[in-house]
Formats: C-alpha cells, sequence, structure tokens
C-alpha cells in the first residue's frame, strides 16, 4: 500500500514508521491518523516483525496537531474539541501503549503537544541530542492530552509533570534522560545508525517474552502487591514453556548467544 503521510519500510524483523509531512514538521492530520492505523494493523499480523520504530523524516519528530487542519463540529454544529481526541489520539494512543510487540520512538528532533505524548506511549523512548519535548498545550490555552496528563506523573512525579505541563517548557535531550523520559540519547550524526542497532537488537530477542514483560508491567500499575505477583506467576508459567526459554537456557550452558525465534 502507498502512503501520502508516513513512510514504512521494513529491514530485517524490524519495522519503521516515519511520520511523513516535513513542510510541516510531521504535524498530523487525519490522513496521517488514517494510515497509522493501517500499517500498525499490518506490522501487528505480521509475525516476521518484532520491533517497531516510529520516527519523523526530516528535522523534527513532530510538532503535533496540524492546527490548520479544519476543526470538527459537534451535532449541535458546535466546534468540539474532543472529537478529534476521541476518533483519532486516543485509539492511536492506547493502540501504541498495548502493542503486542515492542514499540521505539527514535525522537530525530523536536516532539511537541500531542506528538510528545504519542512518543510516549511507544515502550522505550531514544532521542538525538538536538532533539527536545514539550507539552506546548498552555501556551494556547489547551489542556495537555494524548495521554499526557497520564504518563507525565507517572514517569517524573506529579510536581515535576505539574510544572512541565504549566510552563511548557522544552525539554532537552539531556535531561530527558535524566527524568527518566528517554532511554538513551545519541549524537545526531550518530542517531539513526544507533537507533537501527538498538532496534535490531530487540528485534532478536525472545519477542514472545517481551510482550508477556509488557503486559506484566501495564497490569503492576493497577495492581498492589499480593496482585501483581500472582500475576507474575502467571506470566512466568507461560514464559516457562515458550521455545525461547528453552533456547536461552541451552545457550547459556553451551556458552554461545542465543537465537530466539519469538515463540
Amino acid at each position: 500500500m502507498s502512503y501520502t503521510c508516513i513512510r514504512f519500510s521494513v529491514d530485517g524483523s524490524v519495522a519503521t514508521i516515519a511520520l511523513s509531512r516535513p513542510d510541516k514538521l510531521n504535524a498530523f492530520n487525519a490522513v496521517m491518523h488514517a494510515e497509522l492505523r493501517v500499517v500498525l494493523d499490518a506490522v501487528e499480523d505480521d509475525d516476521d516483525i518484532r520491533c517497531v520504530v516510529l520516527t519523523g523524516e526530516g528535522r523534527g519528530f513532530s510538532s503535533g496537531q496540524d492546527l490548520t487542519e479544519e476543526r470538527l463540529a459537534g451535532p449541535d454544529g458546535k466546534i468540539d474539541f474532543g472529537l478529534r481526541l476521541e476518533r483519532d489520539y486516543n485509539p492511536l494512543v492506547r493502540r501504541l501503549y498495548e502493542f503486542p510487540k515492542v514499540t521505539v520512538a527514535a525522537l530525530n528532533g523536536p516532539a511537541v503537544g500531542a506528538a510528545a505524548n504519542i512518543a510516549l506511549a511507544c515502550d522505550i523512548v531514544l532521542a538525538a541530542r538536538s532533539a527536545y519535548l514539550q507539552e506546548a498545550f498552555s501556551r494556547i490555552a489547551l489542556v495537555p492530552d494524548a495521554g499526557g496528563t497520564w504518563f507525565l506523573p507517572r514517569i517524573v512525579g506529579k510536581k515535576r509533570a505539574l510544572a512541565l505541563m504549566l510552563t511548557a517548557d522544552p525539554v532537552p535531550a539531556d535531561e530527558l534522560l535524566a527524568m527518566g523520559l528517554a532511554y538513551k540519547v545519541f549524537d545526531d550524526a550518530d542517531f539513526r545508525v544507533e537507533t537501527a542497532s538498538f532496534a535490531a537488537r530487540l528485534a532478536a530477542g525472545p519477542s514472545a517474552t517481551y510482550g508477556l514483560i509488557k503486559q506484566v508491567a501495564r497490569e503492576s500499575l493497577a495492581n498492589d502487591l499480593a496482585a501483581q505477583l500472582a500475576v507474575e506467576c502467571d506470566a512466568q508459567r507461560q514464559a516457562g514453556t515458550s521455545r525461547d526459554f528453552h533456547e536461552g537456557v541451552a545457550a547459556f550452558k553451551e556458552k554461545r548467544a542465543p537465537r530466539f525465534e519469538g515463540r
């Protein structure tokens, strides 16, 4: 399938989805959302793909919502700012957060507004040295959306999250790393190569077990210790029956690198 607002490529077991409206700093519009829904469905159905990288083309990840796009009206004919969230952003955030395969947000440049929170919905965030994240909503008198009010307090704490949302200050890459919002920061010149290497390493891992790890981590947010210990038991029973577990043990005993199949 051909796309107009994204670029899709596959290298080995790694799929790369690049937001591609570089003249608009990859701002989101309805077409981009529709294409992301299609491509994420295709990626999930392709057993050969084991890791997904979401990045941007040009000089940035994304500037967030395209503010020039026509606003949606409710049944009463009045502009309803919640409709676009319900139709496009909320499903995308949940899709990425609950995606069964490992997802990596590769911030090649600024990630602003809703785009910042879409990046945080991915499992791992990598950032180029020149990248920054900005909860820019208050600058135009809007409330952070696309999950920002849920992700940020859980990652950086309530007080710091509130400061980031109230001030709309840009957070440079090194501070993203210090706050735990990014896992790795790479120099701009090396960013694409380092990101590809990082994703390839994940794709070579026990991807079915990665799915279990993601599931268990998500459930922990709503569980007390006793409940979470039970969740871990169930997941470990499942992991212990996998072919990858037996391969991992065999590789350890034979002092060689494991060859995981993702099952």
